[in-house]
């Protein structure tokens, strides 16, 4: 099914939006646009959409498995605005957004559905899912000039840490069950980075609520959705490995020049495997047997 606009889309996709979990991959450029469809799908979403550019090919047998809807990400509102259009069309539906070349990977993946997973989750009385966006790279900077690469990927396996979230409205307090995760290329590059943008907490997966919205700093206008666990014990986080940062820094003018290796002493091929992020403390099981 293609849609010629996000408005079309919201107009007659209704049944798209009727049972979760649906995945909103937004399409900033044709990289790995393909493979991060074909993984989301994997997964065992209720529907994959991907919002794109027109001009954009499809391989035939994603194009059949997919709703495609023509919408330029970088040219539009912006991610917030398209994903807080969805919220308010889908409200009790469990939702998660990424872009291309980013890739979900949760506890036991690999042989449980993302349906099983929100369900889970919401049993434990949380509508939404702390994910830390860790960053992959090719390790061949002079074969692979944009770093991305599925089949020499590498990330890094330590140099994460947490931040308190300062509370501006309660005299720069920490925030309850918050804090600014960081890490990856983002701290290793961070003079290329705005500081706006150096944080690697996402809340990608959450259940839409009339009245939520996405704000650009990928946190929402609810507050407990942004804690990483409940008040009693700690709850099941995921990953988002993800190419996004690598590619923008090798294909943006002012850092490109300044980077020839993303590897170091503390990068490790990346397995594509659930266990590897388990095992590094990238993401946490919580109750999820």
């Amino acid at each position: 099914m293609r849609y010629s606009s996000l408005d079309a889309f919201l107009a007659e996709g209704e049944t798209a939006l009727a049972k979760g979990p649906v995945a909103l991959v937004l399409v900033e450029d044709d990289v790995e646009t393909d493979s991060t469809l074909r993984h989301h799908l994997d997964l065992r979403f209720r529907q994959v959409v991907a919002f794109m550019p027109p001009a954009f090919d499809l391989a035939p047998d994603v194009e059949e498995a997919v709703i495609r809807v023509d919408h330029d990400v970088k040219r539009e509102a912006g991610f917030p605005d398209l994903v807080n259009r969805v919220i308010e069309a889908a409200p009790g539906i469990w939702l998660y957004y990424c872009f291309n070349a980013e890739y979900l990977f949760f506890p036991f993946c690999e042989t449980r559905t993302v349906g099983e997973l929100a369900t889970f989750h919401g049993e434990e009385r949380r509508d939404a899912m702390l994910t830390y966006v860790i960053d992959i790279y090719a390790g061949d900077l002079r074969q692979h000039k944009n770093a991305v690469a599925l089949e020499d990927a590498n990330l890094d396996k330590s140099g994460y840490y947490a931040l308190a979230r300062k509370d501006p409205d309660n005299h720069n307090h920490p925030k309850d069950r918050q804090l600014d995760f960081f890490g990856g290329l983002r701290w290793r590059y961070e003079e290329h980075i705005p500081p706006a943008r150096r944080k690697i907490d996402r809340i990608s997966l959450f259940k839409a609520k009339p009245g939520l919205t996405l704000r650009d700093t990928h946190t929402f206008s609810d507050e407990e959705y942004n804690t990483y666990a409940c008040p009693w014990h700690n709850n099941l986080t995921a990953a988002v490995v993800s190419f996004r940062t690598a590619k923008a820094l090798k294909t943006n003018p002012g850092s490109t020049f300044d980077i020839h290796d993303f590897r170091w002493h503390n990068s490790a091929p990346f397995e594509w495997h659930s266990r590897q992020l388990l095992d590094l403390g990238l993401m946490e099981p919580g109750q999820w047997f």
